[in-house]
Parts: structure tokens; sequence; C-alpha cells
């Protein structure tokens, strides 16, 4: 998947994230957590494993997590790579 422009996912309540996404030449994660003491070397395995399963090996990537569970973190990337591309969704992929 191509990242063509930027998105943003997510808000900044309680237990949710917001992530951004943008067009990079190399991928590029950073995270601000409240959590990311405890658990910012999970956060990181699972938003390399959405871009992994979406198959993007370039884009810069922004998460400002508040305490979101995985499947949060999931949708929120899932959802933010989806708005960020203009190429047709493979479903299968997606879900």
């Amino acid at each position: 998947m191509q990242i063509t422009k930027t998105a943003v996912a997510g808000t900044l309540e309680s237990s949710d994230a917001q992530v951004r996404v943008a067009p990079a030449s190399t991928l590029e994660i950073e995270l601000n957590s409240s959590v990311g003491k405890q658990f910012g070397d999970d956060i990181i395995a699972t938003l390399k494993d959405v871009l992994k399963q979406l198959d993007v090996t370039a884009a810069q990537i922004v998460v400002e997590d508040k305490g979101a569970l995985d499947c949060v973190l999931r949708a929120r990337l899932k959802a933010a790579l989806l708005r960020a591309t203009d190429e047709p969704i493979n479903w299968e992929k997606v879900l």
C-alpha cells in the first residue's frame, strides 16, 4: 500500500489513540503514550504487525496513545492508512 496523502483517525480521549499517517520515503514510527514505559514495545509491535499486514513500507506514523487497547490501536491505524491511500482496498488483508 502506498501512502499518498495525510490522514488522521481517532481522538485524544482517555482509552483511545489518535493516529496520523503521512507520505514519507521510509517507514518512521513515533509513539507518544501515557503507558509507553510499560507497554511501548508491545504497542510498536502491534503497529508493525498492521503495517506488515497491509504491505506498508514507507510512511510517517505518529501515534498519540492515551491507554488504548490493542484492538483500538489496530483499528485506528487501519482507518488512517486506508484514508491515506488512493489504492483500491483489499478487504481480505484489512479484515
